[in-house]
């Protein structure tokens, strides 16, 4: 279904059969637009950028080729259609404000925090205006690209910046010499964008090597476009109206690079009176790329940088933090050009452990859950890591709590994903003790692709669930289509079993896994527990150990009783800081298993650690036969 342009004073309804710029001199021009055209054009804008995500994707190659500026700019710009279903505002100004608080709230990536800020900029040049003449657009335009260059730490030429002041100079032009109607401005400015857009490789040498233009730039330049189609038609789209991807298979631009600085990290902060030049100072000292985008009471951060914890500590001291995303853009990196090796992406969450040389040669992508301790937050493996994790579990007296990705988290890495492969395989935390499935399953449902996404409830945890989505990405790696991939992850997990040694049981009373009257009568008993998962994806006990004296031992001798030593065996192992116990465990598995392989023995992650606590010993082990 398509509408008819909404609110243009001093203009009647235009008609058109299909949207595209196109010239038609009879019909009436706008002289002026209030809140309902301007949200109209922006959702016709919107929607034409979004379709190309994918196309955007594979040229992606500044500042880094990891391929996801059109996922990073489709959604930020989703969060601005959501704010447009929130109600009809007339009032132009008031309409561009909420606009920009969207834009913000729903930032990623580098063109998306510089994209927020530009709409941020001209939001403050509009405020009070109920409707824009064509001055008054050009005015804001001009705001939005001084916010957008303040908002960086480097600002470079041949980029979206670059474009964003080509346009908004040309629409400050246009009206100078008596453009009076949105039409005459548009083409004119648009116009101008595109000669910018393409002038791009000649400001920047790595685009010139890749023989692209700037990626963030042609998502500006297309959104722009859409707006300027809507004026020249009046038709925009329904608000619910389907977006249809355009396909694009070539291979993704540019080739992968050594980087100086690994992970893009963002957060928002919101307090009172930030120092936005001073964050933007402090933050340039841990990293690059840095884009204070904002205002002095919300803030999004983005910086390119090695030391992701101490980003978000230093941003803690500017306000409350939250939003916390880092992205491995050398993970990206080989992801986006994994150069046809194979058809099928493998997804997985943090709470599988795995070893990182495992997931790197595998090309696994991980999503991160959430760790809390009270009102501190932190990204799993990222933000805090498992030594630090098992370090404040002792000191902290608050039990932390594990929190599922948000839906847009899984969305973000589906859609991004989706670009480079023919389909994504999710492996999921069991939905049994956690609602991270779930939440990857709405991402799935919501997420705009053309691959095919398929979830898989592995029914495991920690290095059970690790082990499962690794013999899933073994098939994929092997050229295993979609359903083989998922297939085999289900196979997988009929043939794995998990064990977690519990040192102690007050991390599993105070979590609520185990009752409290049962701790007593294990400490007078000396029982120290083993927890087991289930088939079906349940946890409980599969165990008993008596007494501590050589603990580590006993529990691998008990272990290697329950694997038949003629069968070949995966195993993994993971400990909270009992490096020792982990190697004797290991030892006495392997002097019983003749045909095991074992990885490499890691730390435990959150999964388990919350309830197993320092000094648990988590054992996988999956048969290969």
């Amino acid at each position: 279904m398509e509408r008819p342009f909404p609110g243009a004073v001093g203009a009647s309804r235009c008609h058109g059969s299909e949207p595209g710029p196109r010239l038609n001199a009879a019909a009436p021009t706008a002289v002026a637009l209030d809140g309902a055209a301007l949200a109209a054009a922006l959702r016709t804008g919107i929607h034409r950028l979004i379709s190309r995500e994918e196309v955007i994707n594979k040229i992606n190659v500044f500042p880094v080729p990891d391929g996801d500026t059109g996922t990073n700019l489709a959604l930020t710009l989703q969060a601005v259609l959501v704010a447009l279903r929130a109600g009809p505002e007339l009032h132009a100004g008031q309409l561009l404000t909420r606009v920009a608080d969207a834009a913000l709230d729903g930032a990623r990536g580098n063109s998306g925090a510089i994209l927020a800020q530009f709409l941020l900029g001209a939001g403050d040049r509009a405020a009070l205006l109920p409707a824009l003449t064509t001055g008054q657009f050009a005015d804001a335009m001009a705001g939005g690209a001084d916010y957008a260059r303040e908002s960086l730490a480097e600002p470079r030429e041949g980029t979206i910046l670059t474009v964003i002041a080509d346009f908004a100079d040309e629409a400050g032009a246009a009206v100078r010499d008596g453009a009076a109607d949105y039409r005459a401005l548009m083409r004119r400015a648009l116009a101008t964008a595109r000669a910018s857009l393409e002038a791009t490789p000649d400001k920047l040498e790595m685009l010139k090597r890749a023989n692209v233009v700037d990626a963030g730039a042609l998502g500006f330049v297309e959104l722009v476009a859409g707006m300027a189609d809507y004026l020249e038609t009046g038709i925009a789209p329904a608000d619910d109206a389907a977006i249809q991807l355009l396909s694009d298979d070539e291979t993704t631009a540019g080739s992968q690079i050594n980087l100086e600085h690994r992970f893009c990290t963002e957060c928002t902060i919101t307090g009172g009176a930030i120092d936005r030049r001073r964050l933007r100072e402090e933050a340039s000292q841990l990293g690059s790329s840095v884009v204070v985008a904002g205002t002095r009471n919300k803030v999004r951060l983005h910086v390119h940088t090695n030391e992701p914890p101490q980003l978000f500590a230093l941003a803690a001291g500017f306000g409350a933090v939250g939003g916390q995303k880092a992205d491995d853009m050398q993970r990206q990196q080989e992801l986006a050009h994994h150069a046809a090796r194979r058809r099928v992406a493998v997804v997985t969450d943090s709470a599988a452990d795995l070893p990182e040389s495992v997931l790197e040669a595998l090309d696994m992508h991980v999503v991160p859950v959430r760790v809390h301790f009270g009102t501190q937050s932190y990204l799993d493996k990222v933000g805090l890591s498992s030594e630090e994790f098992f370090r404040l579990l002792a000191e902290n007296p608050v039990q932390p709590k594990t929190s599922q990705p948000p839906p847009g988290d899984f969305r973000r890495a589906f859609e991004f994903l989706g670009s480079h492969y023919e389909a994504v395989v999710y492996v999921g935390l069991m939905s049994r003790v956690s609602g991270t499935f779930q939440s990857a399953e709405t991402a799935a449902s919501r997420a705009r692709t053309r691959a095919r996404i398929l979830t898989h409830d592995s029914g495991s945890a920690a290095l059970g669930q690790g082990l499962i989505a690794m013999r899933a990405a073994e098939a994929a790696a092997a050229g295993g289509e979609a359903e083989a991939v998922r297939a085999a992850a289900a196979a997988a997990g009929r043939a794995t079993r998990t064990w977690g040694c519990l040192a102690t049981l007050e991390f599993a009373v105070r979590g609520g896994r185990v009752p409290a009257w049962i701790r007593p009568i294990a400490d007078a008993l000396g029982l120290v527990p083993i927890l087991m998962v289930k088939p079906g994806g349940r946890l409980g006990l599969g165990g008993a150990l008596f007494g501590r004296r050589n603990l580590y031992r006993r529990y691998g001798r008990l272990l290697r009783r329950r694997l038949d030593p003629a069968r070949r065996w995966r195993i993994g192992i993971s400990h909270a800081n009992v490096a020792e116990g982990a190697a004797t465990v290991r030892d006495e598995l392997a002097a019983g298993l003749p045909r095991a392989e074992f990885l490499p023995v890691i730390p435990l992650g959150t999964a388990l650690g919350v309830h197993g606590g320092p000094g648990c010993v988590v054992v996988a082990a999956q048969e290969l036969d």
